[in-house]
């Protein structure tokens, strides 16, 4: 178990912004940041990070929070995995307590299963930089495709024996749990005759680790070295509950912060590619791992940049197999370019032949927009054939239609028509048609599911009383501690001898106010969230007769951090600030504090007055029908109604 003060050291140290900014590319809007959501796809900013407050907020999803529930929810860490990748990075020394048995029992098989992938990634490592076998098969290999020490370090490669068995003796003998060893993949268990058999998945290949974007090992890729036509020439790790190949990219963790810097992405195949491109100096690459790309793998790199640069080799075949790539990066509303290499090479062998500076001009000068690159490709196809120059004209207005902004749609038929020799107004038309059908199709898809809800949505009528109890939260955690005048209405008799009322000064803190209010009312909150958050800012007035919001953020109830996250956030997305610059007066919360609070508590006992009368008459209704019961009922109904009006006159209103 973490110590509290080795968990309290690391919260006032982590940098929310820093943390983030690993993850997603964001940029300054006032006293905040903002960038694109990494927990859905969106083309406008929602995601917002305040360094003042240190929280983050996903207004497209709901989700919001600290450093660490941030981890929690991009990482999927659990809590201790999310405070332990915080203490490494800002290298504090973790103080824990002895675990008991029960506790050791409980790390989840996730937890278990990156254990193991740890350990594996370390032992092959180890076996090619230190030892002689190592050495001399694996590293000497590497060599010779002119792979340097420094780089293998940099993506942590290893190489693991050609034994059958090597790799999972060794992981037995240090204690890991063949069920993990099996989980991961890194081991083959066959089942037969009395005893299981066991064997290296990997066993006689150089080791890629594959690793996450926050640098934990999700699985590997290894390379035969020899020339087994038997055996695939590479070989992945299977699907696992840590592992799917299709939403990750390799390379990512190593290229991330250049990604962003150069707000550019070089997609490449495999992992040679990468380890290639870093050693010659341009390191925001990353590979599909023989993949086709996936709409996840395009959404991991638009955390981090919208332009992607894809590199195809000389081989046209693969080329073509890999156009369908380019509609889908469109499709998320991401600008693409093309470079193709020459004949004969990959982004492997040209890295290898060019110094950096030749590689950086190369990459500039040969980068085609996508129209361009497409006509090159297919042109030589059409040549005087009208047939199959339409065809060629119809795949790629069918690209263009899958751009989501209307401007560059109509830049790229522009440019399309200039090339292909054709008027705009049939592209055009072409467009039009395309985008009609998608929408059709799309609708015919989602129109069931959806319509429902909203239709439930808008029959459903907004709680009011649920608004005014987070209303009262709200102000209880910005504004709490604040001392003010306030005010209080009395009667009293006239010179004529009626009685008015007549408003009486006193000063209180904001949280007195309304928890003396709310005795006096014996009013509890009706929902549960909201309950548990105003008992907890009870119980820091009684401790420490002030409100901590840092002690909230970080609680260790997520529904109580969540909601205090959501309110403080809502309150910075709608700040004064572009109202000052447009000079447009505004009233700050701050001076109208008493009538804030005065307005909400005499709301809340409006609609609790509301209630009650709708509950007496519904009860009056099913009384039998004698005078007494409904004497009775009608005199609490004129009582209640009576005692609503008087609050309607200290509310201003009229009923």
């Amino acid at each position: 178990m973490i110590t509290k003060q080795t968990i309290d050291q690391i919260f006032e140290t982590a940098r929310v912004e820093e943390v983030i900014g690993e993850f997603v590319q964001l940029k300054k809007a006032g006293s905040n940041f903002k960038g694109l959501s990494p927990f859905t796809d969106e083309k406008t900013p929602s995601f917002m990070v305040s360094p003042v407050k240190q929280i983050w907020k996903c207004f497209s999803t709901g989700k919001g929070g600290t450093v660490v529930s941030f981890l929690m929810e991009h990482e999927h860490f659990s809590y201790p995995e999310a405070l332990r990748w915080l203490a490494k990075k800002y290298n504090i020394e973790i103080e824990e307590t002895e675990q008991t048995d029960e506790q050791k029992q409980q790390i989840n098989e996730r937890e278990s299963m990156f254990l193991v992938s740890k350990f594996a990634k370390d032992y092959f490592h180890d076996l090619l930089m230190n030892s002689q076998i190592g050495r001399a098969v694996g590293l000497s290999y590497l060599k010779e495709r002119g792979f340097r020490e420094h780089i293998l370090e940099k993506f942590d490669i290893g190489y693991c024996k050609d034994e059958w068995d090597n790799f999972t003796k060794s992981a037995l003998k240090k204690g890991y749990d063949l069920k993990y060893l099996k989980s991961t993949g890194l081991t083959i268990v066959k089942e037969g005759g009395e005893k299981e058999r066991v064997f290296d998945r990997f066993k006689g290949r150089i080791m890629f680790p594959i690793h996450s974007m926050s640098g934990r090992i999700l699985g590997f890729g290894g390379r035969i070295l020899t020339n087994d036509k038997k055996s695939a020439k590479y070989l992945n790790s299977p699907e696992s509950d840590i592992y799917h190949k299709s939403k990750i990219l390799y390379g990512i963790y190593q290229a991330k912060k250049e990604i962003a810097k150069q707000d550019n992405c070089y997609l490449v195949e495999g992992y040679t590619d990468v380890i290639s491109f870093h050693q010659s100096g341009i390191e925001n690459v990353v590979a599909s791992s023989g993949t086709a790309l996936t709409p996840d793998q395009i959404r991991l790199i638009s955390r981090l940049t919208q332009n992607i640069t894809i590199l195809f080799d000389g081989d046209e075949a693969g080329i073509r197999a890999s156009l369908r790539g380019i509609d889908l990066i469109l499709e998320q509303g991401m600008k693409v370019k093309v470079v193709t290499f020459p004949d004969g090479d990959d982004p492997d062998s040209f890295a290898k032949k060019k110094s950096n500076t030749e590689l950086k001009k190369y990459l500039e000068e040969e980068a085609q927009d996508f129209i361009k690159f497409k006509v090159s490709l297919l042109i030589k196809e059409v040549k005087n054939d009208p047939i199959k120059k339409a065809g060629l004209i119809k795949d790629i207005v069918t690209s263009i239609s899958k751009i989501p902004d209307g401007i560059q749609r109509e830049i790229y038929v522009q440019e399309c028509s200039r090339i292909m020799d054709i008027s705009e107004q049939v592209l055009f038309n072409e467009l039009a048609q395309l985008i009609n059908k998608s929408k059709t199709d799309t609708n015919k898809r989602v129109q069931q599911p959806v319509l429902e809800p909203i239709k439930q949505v808008q029959k459903t009528k907004i709680d009011s009383l649920l608004i005014l109890e987070k209303e009262i939260i709200r102000i209880l955690l910005l504004y709490g501690n604040e001392e003010t005048n306030f005010f209080n209405w009395v009667e009293v008799k006239n010179k004529q001898g009626n009685y008015i009322l007549e408003k009486e000064e006193y000063v209180n803190t904001v949280s007195n106010e309304l928890y003396l209010n709310l005795q006096e009312d014996e009013i509890e909150f009706t929902n549960d969230v909201f309950k548990q958050l105003y008992h907890e800012l009870i119980y820091q007035l009684n401790q420490d007769e002030k409100i901590s919001i840092d002690k909230l953020i970080s609680h260790e109830n997520p529904n109580i951090s969540s909601l205090v996250t959501d309110i403080l956030m809502e309150e910075e997305k709608y700040t004064l600030s572009d109202w000052k610059r447009k000079e447009i007066f505004v009233t700050e919360t701050i001076k109208i504090l008493p009538k804030l609070v005065t307005d909400v508590i005499l709301n809340l006992r409006r609609i609790l007055i509301e209630k009650k009368i709708k509950e007496i008459m519904n009860e009056a209704k099913e009384l039998t029908s004698s005078e007494q019961n409904i004497s009775v009922n009608l005199e609490e109904v004129i009582n209640y109604t009576e005692l609503k009006k008087k609050l309607f006159d200290k509310l201003n209103r009229v009923v």
